[in-house]
Parts: structure tokens; C-alpha cells; sequence
């Protein structure tokens, strides 16, 4: 097997404007040390960003007869997936030439289930956007080590969640877990696909040499709000186990206390109810879910908890004054509740 390069498909989703699109698909086009074929999905791009595609045979279109998000456009971009590895890159994002190489080199390793890019900012390059994203036992994700130098993340490290930005996962193990969840649409997919990863047994590793530069832009509209909450109900439901439920309920019921009111303040609160009506309707299909899933972890509550932090970054999630006490009292909670489990 010597001189064979392992194969990559590289999925690339198009959605309204996509200013970067040729960028993002030329960087992947150009990544040496692998034999790359490019997806684009087109979940509804401008046409001239379509139109700009490179007329190259490792190239491919696939045009859903719908909007299917984040998670089942994926999906759809991995459908046959005959590759030895699937990768994801942001379509407003480019890839160093060896950055999926390196991930590929990673994520070959046997106890190695997702190799997460290290993701920084496009306009400032030595600037991390993410190395890793942590999950709060409350069920909020964010960038991690966002606006930090990228000379203070050059080790490879275990991190709870990969970012879906720019990553690489075995075909097999893709296979394995079954893709994305397609009921999370947009937001929190990654996060979810890199529990049931720990769940079953292999790690989510940060890989620093593998550089991805992105034109990060945060946004927040009410669809946006709406799909964070209704995620973070289906990460918390279906994935935490009875004695993990146990110990971040009473945060988790204070959160949403706090989150209900901080819907009211800023004008979302139709979203809020949205999101609680969907968790409603879908009881049972939570439920379901969540036995699939369990039934076939090999890690216990105890070890997932040490998964998770009870500290929200205030540069990633802005919280109002006063806040820094309340964080004080739920570090001191987990300190506490995480020895019971």
C-alpha cells in the first residue's frame, strides 16, 4: 500500500450568497498528501456562486430538492460515501494545503473516532476561531479559545466537540454513528456527533497543524435562536444518561428560567415557545432516541461528565452583569455533584 494516497470526500455546503465558495473548494481542490473529490451541496446558493464552481472532474454537485440544513445537507454530500474518509469544510472557509493531511494522519488513528481542525480567523490568521468546542452541562456550545493566539494551541488535544468548520472522520465510522441527526437542521450537530463518538469509545482530537482560516461572522436572528434552543433540549434529552439527567437538572431548570427571561428582554420569546412546543411534540422520538443511543455506549455517566464545563465563556456567551457569582455557585454545584454520579 505503499505510495497510495488515502482518498477524501470533502463536503462543502451553498446557501444564499456564498461569497467564498470558489475559495473554500479551490483550497480543498489544492490539499496535497490526499486523493480529494469535492461535494458541493447546493441548499439553495446564489446562482452566480454555483455558476463560479472550478470546471474540475473531482468536483461534483448535488442539488436536494429542498433546504435540507446543515445536518442533512451533509448527509446528502456523503451519500455513497466510497471514500476512505469523509471531511467538512465551511463554504465561507479555506483550507491550508496540508491541513487534511494532517487530519487524515490523525483521525487513522484506531482509538480516534473525529480530527477537528484548527480553525482561526481569516483576517488575522494567527488568531484562533476554534480549537475545540467545549459543551457547558447546561447543553450551550460555543468556539473555543476564540480571539486567543494560535501559538498557545500547537499540541494535539482531546476536546469534547469538533468543529464542524473543518474536520475529517473515517468513512467507516461515519457509517458507524449514522451521520448527522437530521431533526437538529442547523447548530449543534457537530457537538452531537462528537458525544456519541465519546460515547462509544474513540476521542475527538484538535489537531494545530491542521490550519483552516475562517471568515467568521457571528449572527443571531430569531430562527437562529429557535434552532439553538430546540438543539440544546435534543443534545440534553437524548444524550445524557439517567445519572448525568440527575446532576444538571437543577442547573438546567435554572438556565431555562434564566433563558426564558432573557427571551422576553430581547424579542424572542415566540422562538422560545416554538422550541418548547417541538420538544413537547416529540416525547416520544426523544425517548427513542435516547435508548438507541445509550444502549450502545461503552462510557459511563461518570466519564461524559468529565466531558463537560461549568463555565461559560463570557467572550463566546455575554452574560449580564452580576453573572460572575452565579457562575462561581454552579462550578461549586458541579464540583459537588459530578463526585455523585
Amino acid at each position: 500500500m505503499s505510495g497510495v494516497l488515502p482518498t477524501v470526500r470533502v463536503v462543502v455546503l451553498a446557501y444564499g450568497p456564498e461569497p467564498y465558495l470558489r475559495e473554500a473548494v479551490d483550497s480543498a481542490l489544492a490539499s496535497t498528501g490526499v486523493d480529494v473529490t469535492v461535494v458541493v451541496v447546493d441548499n439553495g446558493g446564489a446562482p452566480e456562486a454555483l455558476a463560479s464552481l472550478p470546471d474540475d472532474p473531482r468536483v461534483r454537485l448535488v442539488t436536494p430538492a429542498e433546504n435540507l440544513g446543515f445536518a442533512g445537507g451533509v448527509n446528502a454530500g456523503a451519500e455513497g460515501l466510497a471514500e476512505d474518509f469523509l471531511a467538512l469544510l465551511n463554504s465561507d472557509a479555506e483550507m491550508a494545503p496540508d491541513a487534511l493531511s494532517r487530519l487524515v494522519h490523525v483521525a487513522s488513528s484506531a482509538d480516534v473516532g473525529i480530527a477537528s481542525g484548527s480553525i482561526r480567523l481569516f483576517d488575522s490568521p494567527d488568531t484562533m476561531n476554534s480549537a475545540g468546542n467545549p459543551v457547558h452541562l447546561v447543553g450551550l456550545s460555543w468556539a473555543g479559545a476564540m480571539g486567543e493566539p494560535a501559538s498557545a494551541h500547537t499540541a494535539l488535544a482531546d476536546i469534547t466537540s469538533a468543529s464542524g468548520a473543518g474536520l475529517a472522520i473515517r468513512a467507516e465510522w461515519w457509517r458507524r454513528l449514522g451521520g448527522f441527526e437530521t431533526q437538529y437542521f442547523a447548530y449543534h450537530e457537530d457537538v452531537d456527533l462528537s458525544w456519541r463518538t465519546w460515547l462509544l469509545g474513540r476521542r475527538v482530537v484538535f489537531v494545530p497543524d491542521a490550519v483552516v482560516l475562517h471568515h467568521y461572522e457571528f449572527s443571531r436572528n430569531a430562527l437562529k435562536m429557535y434552532l439553538l434552543e430546540k438543539n440544546r433540549q435534543i443534545f440534553l434529552r437524548s444524550l445524557y444518561g439517567p445519572r448525568l439527567r440527575a446532576a444538571t437538572w437543577l442547573p438546567t431548570a435554572a438556565f431555562e428560567v434564566a433563558m426564558i427571561a432573557l427571551a422576553r428582554a430581547q424579542g424572542w420569546s415566540a422562538e422560545k415557545r416554538r422550541a418548547r412546543r417541538w420538544i413537547a411534540d416529540h416525547r416520544r422520538w426523544l425517548a427513542k432516541r435516547r435508548r438507541a443511543v445509550l444502549a450502545e455506549r461503552v462510557r459511563d455517566d461518570r466519564f461524559m461528565a468529565s466531558m463537560l464545563t461549568a463555565t461559560l465563556d463570557t467572550r463566546a456567551v455575554p452574560l449580564p452583569p452580576g453573572a460572575g457569582v452565579l457562575q462561581a455557585i454552579v462550578r461549586g454545584y458541579w464540583a459537588v455533584a459530578r463526585r455523585l454520579i
